[in-house]
């Protein structure tokens, strides 16, 4: 008999609060009526934690070395520089933190470590900033905060799945100090006017010149047959000629807000005031500068503190600006590389810590502000992108919805659902997608053997492969996983939904968390299973499904990515019981599963990167 056509019977769960280290007295068993097959969906997670992990194996014994490197090209540069190597890695964290194999962990541990050392060593010979080392106190010596985040995108949530990393605690400390003033070496932030000095930055401080094509390309290597070249060029100089007039980088961006996932994950470890301190004021200063500028962000702050000084007096110049349309030189044409839609990490890491709604209404004006400009054009109604000299242009179709969705998630505003497109999740949670879950699974299965496929298919070797060569084939596919699971958002890159921009370095952002108190570790415990089915702005429901048809297995399960929701009450079966912590424990019969509902007060605790029974 298969395990889909069995029935079972439930014979009760029992309830348990954490306290010290999980020595806890057992609340009474309550009883669970009724009988059910373990649903396809929980059979289908358990097979995508554990062939995924797997593939992971297989993709990291193949493209890293015994020592953690990254076996490709080595070169500095935007296009495929370090922020790439690590990058193999992304997801990683978060498929352990899930419940994916304990062996994940050990292998991107390995793998950022090697990446710390390798790039240290990696030097240049015409950047001056890198020639003692592209790293240096293991941290990128200075670039933009698109390509730092996406560097950091690994670095950021590795305490979600391991915060006991010595090294790592250590680490996260010295990255935050990088931009609060700490380090003597890495002069980036200006305390007086609240702002990071320039948009090229790092742990040799800010660049305070304009950049040149140089930096950013990095020195001469050689193009056409001998790489895949992600961006289409043919020609080094084309390289070096897609970045000739990204120019303009002194003084403050929007980019720099996601360096306050350094802040968050300070102050999450050690609870010290300064951390959130720092990041508050940040955000806090960015949000007045878009208050005086009519509702938008502007895209540079000079070194005085004033909007646009450093070009200008256009609030909407310098690189990655509203106004950046470089020529692409694979096709002589100008694009539209505005930035600014990137950065609302700055303003969730904000929200994340105060639940105050200020930190999404700064973000809604801004778009009401854009979807103001809108025009109909052949009938087809459009919305702009960018604003130059003459005005508003890069218009595309309807309304720019950007990151619309995830406001909503933090919020759980009708207002704000009723401006957000639909999503086949959103859609499950409001009970008009049932397929949902077994669908999404089936497809990211699917996309596991596509990425294995590819990784024996690849015929690439060390001295072929550019950093950014093999990224489409890690089989790290979570962000289904994610949503059922954790009641999650994936602010990665992909991003989850074609309303939210592609950003990297944020942290976990969770309606709920899975621990395994029995191996001490975080993510589902074996043979278990979850879905969260229902989310508002109080309660959270959720089926856990214990797969397993010999042993009964106990869970915590949090209130947020970090501990950062009380759950107030949890009700299985109409009874109800007070739980008023961060966290409880099921204890789940074998083969079966239970539905519970957890009534929420949602960012009432300060996060924390302890696991529950540390805390």
């Amino acid at each position: 008999m298969s395990q889909l056509s069995r029935r079972l019977f439930l014979s009760g769960v029992s309830c348990l609060p954490l306290q010290g280290i999980m020595k806890a007295t057992a609340m009474p068993a309550m009883p669970v009526d009724g009988e059910r097959k373990v649903p396809e969906w929980a059979l289908l997670q358990r097979q995508l934690l554990d062939e995924m992990s797997d593939a992971c194996v297989l993709f990291y014994n193949k493209y890293f070395d015994e020592r953690g490197y990254f076996l490709c090209y080595e070169r500095w540069g935007a296009n495929d520089g370090p922020d790439d190597a690590i990058e193999n890695l992304n997801n990683w964290p978060q498929l352990h933190a899930l419940g994916g194999k304990e062996v994940v962990k050990d292998l991107y541990t390995h793998g950022w470590e090697g990446h710390l050392r390798q790039f240290t060593q990696a030097k240049t010979s015409q950047i001056e900033i890198a020639r003692d080392g592209m790293l240096y106190k293991e941290f990128n010596v200075q670039f933009d905060w698109q390509h730092l985040a996406e560097e950091l995108t690994v670095f950021n949530v590795m305490p979600a799945s391991d915060p006991y990393n010595q090294a790592n605690t250590k680490r996260i400390r010295r990255f935050a100090g990088l931009y609060m003033g700490e380090d003597e070496a890495a002069q980036n932030w200006d305390p007086k006017h609240k702002i990071i000095k320039s948009m090229m930055n790092g742990s040799r401080g800010p660049m305070l010149r304009d950049a040149t094509a140089l930096d950013w390309a990095g020195e001469y290597f050689e193009v056409g047959d001998r790489f895949f070249m992600e961006h289409g060029e043919t020609t080094y100089e084309e390289t070096l000629d897609h970045y000739r007039e990204y120019t303009e980088v002194v003084g403050d961006h929007p980019l720099n807000l996601l360096s306050t996932t350094l802040a968050l994950n300070a102050f999450m470890l050690t609870q010290e005031p300064k951390y959130k301190k720092w990041l508050l004021e940040y955000v806090d200063a960015w949000a007045e500068r878009a208050e005086k500028n009519d509702g938008i962000l502007p895209s540079n702050i000079g070194l005085d503190g004033e909007i646009g000084s450093a070009t200008n007096g256009k609030w909407y110049g310098g690189t990655y600006g509203w106004g950046f349309s470089p020529i692409d030189t694979t096709t002589g044409e100008r694009v539209n590389r505005n930035r600014v839609l990137r950065t609302i990490v700055g303003f969730f890491n904000a929200y994340l810590l105060t639940g105050e709604d200020k930190y999404l209404q700064t973000w809604r004006r801004l778009l009401d502000e854009i979807n103001a400009q809108k025009r109909t054009q052949n009938g087809i109604l459009q919305t702009p992108t960018q604003y130059g000299d003459d005005g508003w242009y890069g218009w595309k179709d309807g309304l720019n919805e950007s990151n619309r969705l995830d406001i909503w998630w933090f919020s759980m505003k009708k207002s704000d659902r009723k401006l957000a497109p639909d999503h086949p999740w959103i859609a499950f949670l409001e009970g008009r997608n049932e397929a949902w879950p077994v669908q999404a699974l089936r497809q990211d299965i699917s996309q596991v053997v596509r990425c294995v496929d590819s990784i024996h298919e690849d015929t690439s070797t060390p001295d072929s492969r550019l950093a950014d060569g093999v990224l489409k084939s890690n089989p790290a596919t979570i962000t289904a996983l994610m949503h059922q699971t954790m009641g999650a958002i994936h602010i990665g890159r992909p991003a989850w939904s074609k309303s939210s921009a592609y950003i990297g370095g944020s942290p976990l952002y969770a309606r709920v968390r899975h621990f395994d108190p029995e191996r001490k570790r975080a993510g589902l415990p074996e043979d278990m299973a979850a879905l969260v089915t229902e989310m508002t702005d109080d309660m959270t429901a959720l089926i856990i499904v214990n797969t397993g048809m010999v042993f009964d297995r106990d869970i915590v399960i949090q209130g947020g990515g970090y501990g950062e929701h009380q759950i107030n009450s949890i009700t299985v079966n109409g009874e109800s019981k007070k739980v008023d912590q961060s966290y409880l424990r099921l204890k789940v019969p074998a083969h079966s599963s239970i539905t519970i509902q957890m009534q929420m007060s949602r960012y009432k605790n300060s996060p924390t990167l302890l696991f529950p029974w540390d805390r």
